[in-house]
């Protein structure tokens, strides 16, 4: 984990092993951000409890703290934390041209993917196309595999915080079945998740998995 030499600069990352939290470190690592976990067992119930409803009512990791600021909702977290740490290079300045299409792509994915794949996953009947958030299942992907398509990145040939997101979204949707194993976004996942922030955090979530796992006598 990264250190700083003060305590006021640190981000508090609200966290739970194999969930959404585990991009939210991923980002941290790849910011080289200083930052503490505040660890939430998930299998215990720990993120149903008070003291964490007090941090985010829908019981929902991650959340981050930083200094006077709590900000929760995995796309506001992302922003946030990129925007922070500009020197990392992860997010393009206010007045560089690409700052629309890369608000567009995280916004896109809290938006129209996180939805569309929860209503494909849980075999919902689709809303008329006119009436979706997200059009249709195959609308939405295709607009993402048409993107990912023409470039080796979201924005391009350099990496931002967006791609950190998505990688590893469509690593995971793609493990277990959500999203389709098209050529494009295998490749683009693969990008992603081999980068050493990545692989360092997983083998970490592995083992913090397992503890929790025991704890509760799983």
């Amino acid at each position: 984990m990264t250190t700083a030499t003060t305590t006021t600069d640190r981000v508090m990352l609200y966290y739970s092993p194999q969930s959404r939290a585990t991009g939210t470190r991923v980002l941290l690592e790849e910011l080289g951000a200083p930052y503490d976990l505040h660890v939430l067992n998930m299998k215990a119930g720990e993120q149903r409890k008070d003291a964490y409803l007090a941090i985010n009512s829908l019981g929902k990791v991650p959340a981050i703290r930083h200094g006077g600021a709590l900000v929760t909702e995995q796309v506001a977290i992302f922003i946030y934390l990129a925007d922070l740490f500009p020197q990392a290079g992860l997010t393009p300045a206010l007045n560089d041209p690409r700052r629309g299409p890369y608000l567009r792509w995280i916004a896109y994915y809290g938006a129209w993917f996180e939805p569309a794949v929860i209503d494909h996953f849980m075999k919902r009947e689709p809303a008329p196309i006119t009436q979706s958030p997200y059009a249709d299942y195959d609308t939405m992907l295709g607009a993402l595999e048409a993107q990912l398509a023409k470039v080796p990145y979201l924005l391009g040939e350099q990496i931002t915080a967006a791609d950190i997101l998505w990688g590893i979204a469509l690593s995971w949707t793609m493990m277990f079945g959500i999203v389709p194993k098209r050529d494009v976004f295998v490749r683009y996942a693969e990008r992603i998740t081999a980068r050493p922030a990545f692989v360092r955090i997983s083998e970490a979530d592995d083992e913090m998995a397992a503890q929790h796992a025991v704890a509760v006598g799983v």
